[in-house]
């Protein structure tokens, strides 16, 4: 597999990158981090970026995130609001679970709002679905297909029963 070639090929795999706990809220539209890859006071934010930013991308698709490296002289991440407000946030001699626990809690949505979008998301009101707990309890209450067997008996050229029996 070429993929797991490279410094910490965990980080590319599915399971890893859908492990991450950070969703933003939906008002994010930009999400930039600001560090140097030289300096003790910049550790935490290197290693954040490493480790958590891949997941932060990948568990929000709608948010642009910009990485600004060695422009600034202490790191800080930026979060741009779709009204136009900005939220900065100072990362400076933070470790990089320092930095996502405080996201967590000031960007971050709240473990009800994920619970209650991920019922809606498994809701089934597709009109394709049928079963228990849908809108149609059998396949036959659609309009063109064959009806229950149950009700009408199927033409015995339908049947498996009599097509591949010897004759």
């Amino acid at each position: 597999m070429p993929f797991m070639i490279g410094r910490a090929p965990i980080r590319r795999t599915a399971k890893y990158l859908s492990a991450g706990k950070l969703v933003l809220k939906d008002k994010i539209k930009i999400f930039s981090v600001a560090y140097n890859i030289m300096g003790k006071n910049n550790a935490g934010a290197k290693d954040f970026v490493f480790w958590y930013l891949p997941q932060i991308q990948y568990k929000n698709p709608d948010v642009q995130v910009a990485t600004l490296k060695n422009l600034t002289p202490t790191p800080f991440i930026r979060c741009y609001l779709e009204d136009g407000k900005q939220i900065l946030v100072d990362i400076d001699n933070k470790s990089k679970e320092d930095i996502l626990e405080h996201l967590l809690h000031t960007v971050g949505k709240s473990k009800d709002i994920l619970e209650a979008e991920a019922i809606a998301a498994e809701k089934k009101d597709n009109p394709a679905n049928f079963g228990a707990g849908c809108d149609r309890a059998c396949m036959c209450e659609i309009y063109g297909q064959v009806p229950c067997s149950g009700v009408v008996t199927l033409p015995k050229a339908m049947r498996g029963k009599f097509k591949n029996a010897d004759r």
